[in-house]
């Protein structure tokens, strides 16, 4: 059965998806819309789909599917929508930037029945799956400490700072989902710490460019995350979880193995340096995993419900920075 699909939002998400998907055999994108027509016209003409308004793909009943990469804003009122029309959905996280807002979207798309699956790309980065997969069949013992490094190699435009939701909810908000996948067990308390180290305009809107947060579970397991708009080495995205049995790490992903050796030492090429690079398989396994629950394979996840948890815990994270103190939270009520 090839799945027919639209797509909302052609910009750099978008492109990646769409390329993505016209390069699939059991799936076809039919239809992309964009507020800017260069944007819809230049990946149509990639995929061989057509340019359609975002209104006609959400009113087209031969569609299946839609992928929602527009901006946070929407995400919401377009997945209320597809789902209203019958269609299953994909959407880029965050689902919304206000809790409440997400736990009404959820509770529309459970009166349709209509799976809706969440973009949290980096699950089904082939090293980081390994390592949950090695960590669940015990390798590393009952976990103790789950540790995440996610730095960028530069901050974005100020003007994207401040309408983001702030670095907890924006960047953050991936290695909130991360913690949840590798802890297997819900975080009941939050402390965050912020700076502005790497550009004061973001400190004025604002903002932290530096943070670091502690979690902790209600058996004691600790989750730490470490987050930072600048890395001088590149894309730095790593991983590592330490049990009663040993330890378990994911590292970088250089541009090539290869290394040289001389009297100064040894050096390697660099990192990766762009999300987009570094994450392609893990985009590419992402789609496999929405296709085959639209099939009935698998369950949608990350899940609508996975998204507004890791909310709540960006949530925690920044009102934690901001008083200075922990905050408590209970994911398991919801």
């Amino acid at each position: 059965m090839t799945m027919r699909m639209g797509l909302l939002g052609a910009g750099r998400i978008g492109r990646i998806h769409g390329l993505n998907l016209a390069a699939r055999k059991d799936a076809t994108l039919v239809s992309v819309a964009d507020a800017f027509a260069d944007a819809a016209g230049s990946l149509a003409a990639e995929t061989g789909a057509a340019v359609a308004s975002l209104d006609a793909i959400l009113a087209d009943k031969t569609l299946d599917a839609v992928l929602i990469c527009t901006p946070t804003d929407t995400h919401a009122d377009l997945i209320e929508a597809a789902v209203a029309s019958g269609k299953a959905v994909f959407c880029e996280k965050p689902v919304d930037l206000d809790a409440a807002r997400i736990k009404t979207c959820l509770k529309t798309v459970a009166q349709t029945g209509k799976p809706l699956m969440i973009g949290f790309n980096r699950r089904f980065d082939p090293s980081f799956a390994a390592l949950q997969n090695r960590l669940r069949a015990g390798e590393a013992g009952a976990i103790e400490i789950v540790s995440v490094i996610s730095r960028d190699p530069s901050p974005p435009p100020v003007d994207y700072v401040k309408r983001s939701g702030g670095l907890f909810r924006d960047m953050m908000i991936h290695d909130f989902d991360m913690a949840r996948f590798l802890l297997a067990e819900e975080p009941v308390e939050v402390f965050a710490l912020g700076s502005a180290l790497v550009d004061p305009a973001i400190g004025q809107a604002g903002d932290v460019d530096t943070a670091a947060v502690l979690m902790r579970t209600a058996s004691g397991k600790i989750a730490q995350i470490s987050n930072s708009r600048r890395a001088s080495y590149g894309y730095d995205q790593r991983i590592e979880v330490h049990g009663s049995k040993g330890m378990l790490r994911a590292g970088n992903i250089h541009e090539t193995t290869v290394e040289i050796a001389t009297g100064a030492g040894f050096r390697a090429d660099p990192v990766q340096n762009f999300f987009l690079e570094r994450y392609a398989a893990a985009y590419r396994a992402e789609l496999d995993a929405f296709v085959a629950a639209l099939k009935g394979k698998t369950a949608p996840l990350p899940s609508g419900e996975d998204g507004l948890k890791a909310q709540i815990l960006a949530d925690a994270a920044t009102e934690s920075a901001r008083i200075g103190k922990p905050v408590s939270v209970d994911l398991g009520a919801i």
